[in-house]
């Protein structure tokens, strides 16, 4: 059961699709080749959790890490969705917190494990119609900013990512597709409080707490 997504979210997805690398720099950061389509891939609807939710992290996993993004939401049920239509199946905009435990995703080639954890999908505050064309998205860590970028950096645009997406899967009404983290990547510890901001959306806020 997806909890404390509040009443300014008007969506519970079927699934959370991510985009891996879709910012040069951060595949750089990563030592990453830039990839010449969008690369998918899941984060299970029982890691989504809200605006003011505890990011839980259980001991012995490792180093775990904030990916600060833009992610969209599906407005309606659709199929190999064409350029021009894109907008129309799109209820709006939100924030995401695509938190992966780094030290797992080193020793495994998919990525089901390190970023499937109860609690690590973050998403809110709100969903809004509109964001500006060169929206800023930031992450912030106790107060200091550690990731800065805008949607005008991105390598597959929001358009590209969608068209793509649904000539694979049907897309249901509600589902969360998430357009990739910007350069800064880093560790959350015990205590920490993450921020994550979208130009027009507002800030997306947890606390994290490692469990025993």
């Amino acid at each position: 059961m997806i909890t404390g997504l509040g009443d300014g979210f008007p969506c519970y997805p079927s699934k959370v699709v991510c985009v891996g690398l879709n910012y040069v720099d951060h595949a750089r950061e990563l030592g990453m080749d830039i990839p010449k389509r969008p690369v998918f891939f899941y984060k299970p609807v029982s890691s989504v959790v809200g605006d003011g939710d505890v990011i839980q992290v259980p001991r012995g996993v490792g180093r775990v890490d904030y990916e600060a993004e833009l992610a969209v939401v599906v407005g309606e049920r659709c199929k190999d969705v064409e350029r021009d239509e894109v907008d129309d199946v799109l209820a709006g905009f939100t924030c995401l917190n695509d938190v992966t435990a780094r030290k797992v995703q080193e020793k495994e080639s998919q990525w089901v494990r390190c970023k499937g954890f109860d609690s690590f999908c973050p998403i809110g505050p709100r969903v809004v119609g509109s964001i500006p064309v060169d929206a800023e998205v930031k992450c912030r860590v106790n107060g200091r900013v550690k990731q800065e970028s805008d949607i005008t950096n991105f390598i597959f645009s929001i358009e590209e990512i969608i068209m793509d997406l649904s000539s694979v899967m049907t897309l249901e009404k509600g589902d969360v597709v998430s357009t990739g983290t910007p350069s800064g990547v880093g560790e959350l510890r015990d205590g920490d409080v993450v921020e994550v901001m979208v130009d027009g959306v507002g800030v997306l806020e947890n606390e994290v707490k490692y469990i025993e």
